[in-house]
């Protein structure tokens, strides 16, 4: 399964393609998506999610699986990164992807062993488990390189849920 993760952002969005297979993990691609700082809003996002579509068409991932929005005391920084999961969201509807999210908490206990780990404990996991030659770098693109990891550890059991629900 390919799995693309995202870490959503206005200025940066971490991308990691990471396939998984046989219990096996390999990561892909990763990067990131930049947005100029003085740049109209709506540019932004237009940015964002021509940058994701023209990725989702090139690498056709199985299932988009993004970090859900941490609130923290700054609100307008929180609703500037719901705004670009919002156009990253519409970006895998239009392409057909099932999505999911995962807090931050769910991806650093799947990738860390901890929900509290620290940021460079999880980019040295995510280094080790895709046994990349160095830490991906900047850390969104760490980020989301976690967050497809979570997935794939998680999409087994979302597998069996949907299961026994459509029962």
């Amino acid at each position: 399964m390919l799995i693309l993760g995202i870490d959503p952002g206005t200025a940066i969005v971490g991308y990691g393609l990471v396939k998984a297979s046989s219990g096996r993990l390999q990561a892909l691609d990763y990067g990131c998506i930049r947005t100029p700082a003085g740049e109209e809003t709506c540019q932004r996002l237009a940015t964002i999610y021509t940058g994701l579509w023209e990725l989702i068409t090139r690498q056709q991932p199985a299932t988009l699986a993004i970090e859900e929005l941490f609130f923290n005391k700054n609100s307008k920084t929180a609703l500037a990164v719901g705004q670009a999961r919002g156009v990253i969201l519409l970006a895998a509807a239009h392409a057909g992807l099932p999505v999911a999210e995962y807090t931050p908490l769910e991806v650093k206990q799947s990738v860390a062993g901890f929900g509290r780990a620290p940021k460079e404990q999880v980019e040295r996991m995510v280094q080790a488990l895709l046994a990349l030659p160095a830490r991906p770098r900047p850390d969104d693109v760490a980020d989301a390189l976690a967050v497809a990891i979570c997935h794939a550890s998680f999409a087994p059991w979302r597998q069996k849920e949907q299961e026994a629900a459509g029962r």
